[in-house]
C-alpha cells in the first residue's frame, strides 16, 4: 500500500497538469484520473475499460501474469480443498471465513430461503417449453422484486442482508425449476437435510416417481464448480451489477442485470462453446485437422477453452477443475464415451505439443467444467445458468461493497463522438 504522496505529469503541448498515483494492498498502481475532464478539459479514451480502474474492491484479487486468484486474501485451491461453497459465500459476503458454529448458522439461514413463493410457478408457464434457460433466468429473478418487497430498500441494513441471502437461496431453485420445465418434469422442492450443492443436484434430477440418492462424489464437484467460479473480479457481468446498483435498481433487479449479460457467449457461454466444438470434432482422429486449422492465421476458427484473457499463465482454477473432471469420470466410468475420448486426446495433446506450449495455450476451466457438467448429466443450456448460480454471490458481494462505498457514483461512462457535427435541415 502506498504511503508517501506521489503524482504523475501529463503534459499536452505547452500546458502541464498532475494527477494522483495509488496503489492498493497487491495489483498494478493506478492514475487517478477521476479530475482529468476538470483540469484539461479532456476524457480518457479505453474502450471496453482494460486499463481503467472502475472502483475501489476488496473482495477478489487476480494476477493474471502469475497465475493467482484469491478470494479475500485466501487462494482459490486452499478454499476448494479445504472450504464448502457455503463457506465461500460467508467469506466474500462477510471478509472473514466463518467458524464451525457461525457456518451451521449461515448454512441454516440459506436453507431457510430456499423455497421461493408458489405463485412464482405459474411464471413458468408464461414462457414456450423450449426457452433458453437463461431467457427464463433473466424473467424469474427480475420477478423476485415483486414478490418479496420487505428487502428491497437498498438504504437498509437489514434488507440489503435479507436480499443478499434470497438471492443465493433462490436462484438455484429457480435454475431447477428452469430446468425442470426445459425438459417436461414437475418441480422438485428443496430438502432441507440437504446440504447446498447436493440440494441443488437434487431439484434437478430427482423424480416423484422414485427415490433419489444424493451422490457425494457429484455433490462434491457441483460444489467445487460453485467455489471456482463464485467470483471473479471486475468482470463484465458483475460490472453490469455495479452500473445498475449505482443507480439505486433493487437487488434482484441488479442480479438480473448481470444474469442477463453472463448470458453472452464472450462471457458466460464459454463452456458451452466448448462441448459445440467437441461435438463438431466427432472423433479424435479429427483433432490434428482442428488444431491445424486453429494455426492458420488467415482462419477465423480458434480451439475453445484454451487460454485466457485474463490468465497470461495457466488458469488457477483449472488445475482444480481437471481433478474434478477426471474424479467424476472415474466415478461415472465413462471415459470411454466418444466425447469425453476427445476431449482427453485433445487434452493430451495441448499439454504436450509445441504450438498449444509456446502461445501458453493451457486448458482453462471452461475446458474442464463444460465436460464435468455433461458428465453430471447437464445439457448445454444448462451451462451457463449453473455459472449465475455459483456467481450470484459474487455479484451480491460486489453490489454490498459498491452500495457501502462513500465515493460512489452513478455509472455515467463518457464518449469519443465521432458523429456528423452540427447541421441544419
Amino acid at each position: 500500500m502506498r504511503t508517501d504522496a506521489e503524482t504523475i505529469k501529463l503534459t499536452v503541448a505547452d500546458k502541464s497538469w498532475t494527477f494522483e498515483l495509488r496503489s492498493g494492498s497487491e495489483g498494478p498502481d493506478v492514475i487517478d484520473i477521476g479530475s482529468l475532464y476538470d483540469k484539461t478539459g479532456m476524457f480518457a479514451y479505453d474502450p471496453g475499460f482494460t486499463s481503467t480502474a472502475s472502483c475501489e474492491s476488496a473482495v477478489t484479487f487476480i494476477d493474471g501474469d502469475e497465475g493467482v486468484l484469491r478470494y479475500r486474501g485466501y487462494n482459490i485451491d486452499q478454499l476448494v480443498k479445504q472450504r464448502s461453497y457455503t463457506d465461500v459465500c460467508y467469506l466474500l459476503l462477510n471478509g472473514e471465513l466463518p467458524e464451525l458454529e457461525q457456518s451451521k448458522e449461515f448454512e441454516s439461514h440459506i436453507t431457510y430461503h430456499t423455497l421461493v413463493h408458489e405463485q412464482m410457478s405459474h411464471f413458468f408457464r408464461g414462457f414456450r417449453r423450449d426457452a433458453h434457460p437463461m431467457a427464463i433466468m433473466t424473467g424469474v429473478v427480475g420477478a423476485l422484486s415483486a414478490f418479496y418487497h420487505d428487502s428491497t430498500d437498498i438504504t437498509d441494513p437489514q434488507q440489503r442482508q435479507v436480499a443478499s441471502m434470497r438471492l443465493i437461496a433462490k436462484v438455484p431453485t429457480l435454475a431447477a425449476m428452469a430446468y425442470k420445465y426445459s425438459v417436461g418434469q414437475p418441480f422438485v422442492f428443496p430438502k432441507n437435510d440437504l446440504d447446498y450443492s447436493a440440494n441443488f443436484l437434487r431439484m434437478c434430477f430427482a423424480v416423484p416417481s422414485e427415490d433419489y440418492a444424493s451422490d457425494p462424489v457429484l455433490a462434491r464437484a457441483i460444489d467445487r464448480i460453485f467455489m471456482l467460479h463464485a467470483d471473479h473480479e471486475q468482470n463484465a457481468s458483475t460490472s453490469v451489477v455495479r452500473s445498475a446498483g449505482s443507480s439505486g435498481a433493487n437487488p434482484f433487479a441488479c442480479i438480473a442485470a448481470g444474469i442477463a449479460c453472463l448470458w453472452g457467449p464472450a462471457h458466460g457461454g464459454a463452456n458451452e462453446a466448448v462441448l459445440k466444438m467437441l461435438e463438431s470434432i466427432e472423433t479424435p482422429d479429427n483433432i490434428p485437422s482442428f488444431i491445424e486449422r486453429a494455426k492458420k492465421k488467415d482462419d477465423i476458427f480458434r480451439v475453445m477453452g484454451f487460454g485466457h484473457r485474463v490468465y497470461k499463465n495457466y488458469d488457477p482454477r483449472a488445475n482444480i477443475m481437471r481433478e474434478t473432471c477426471h474424479e467424476v469420470l472415474d466415478h461415472l466410468g465413462i471415459h470411454n464415451h466418444p466425447l469425453f475420448e476427445i476431449a482427453l486426446e485433445l487434452e493430451r495433446r495441448a499439454l504436450s505439443e509445441e504450438y498449444f506450449i509456446s502461445k501458453r495455450l493451457y486448458p482453462n476451466i471452461d475446458f474442464y467444467s463444460g465436460i464435468t457438467l455433461r458428465a453430471l448429466g447437464f445439457p448445454t443450456n444448462m451451462f451457463t445458468v449453473l455459472f449465475a448460480v455459483a456467481r450470484t454471490v459474487g455479484w451480491v458481494a460486489q453490489w454490498n461493497e459498491m452500495i457501502d462505498d462513500p465515493k460512489r457514483k452513478i455509472a455515467r461512462p463518457r464518449q469519443l463522438y465521432t458523429g456528423s457535427q452540427e447541421r441544419h435541415i
